[in-house]
């Protein structure tokens, strides 16, 4: 089965992208780091590294310290699929940053977005 080509991609061409879909909306780059590290249990110096040394997505997620088990509780579509129905474990966890990172631009509270 061949990967799909966002698992190559660098989570660092990507992230400038979930930034500014925040800001354009009145939300923070801060806000999304917590978001990414509510998710995967990387400190921000260890998110700041990975983004320098452009990490793809798949090592960025195969090597967070600790995901979220909160994260379970994220539901809906993002991109046409429901996060929760996908199977492939990678592409599961980049839809879950996904769909945090579109509830962010939709002005939702961050105690909501954490699942707290």
């Amino acid at each position: 089965m061949k990967k799909h080509r966002i698992y190559t991609m660098s989570f660092a061409s990507v992230y400038p992208h979930y930034v500014a879909k925040a800001e354009k909306k009145g939300r923070t780059k801060t806000e999304v780091d917590q978001i990414i590290r509510w998710l995967t249990g990387y400190e921000q110096e260890a998110l700041e590294a990975l983004l320098e040394a452009k990490t793809n997505f798949e090592t960025f997620f195969a090597e967070a310290p600790q995901l979220n088990p909160s994260r379970e509780l994220i539901k809906g579509v993002v991109c046409g699929v429901r996060v929760e129905n996908i199977e492939e474990p990678t592409m599961r966890e980049i839809r879950y940053l996904d769909k945090l990172i579109d509830e962010l631009a939709r002005g939702k509270a961050m105690e909501k977005i954490l699942r707290k």
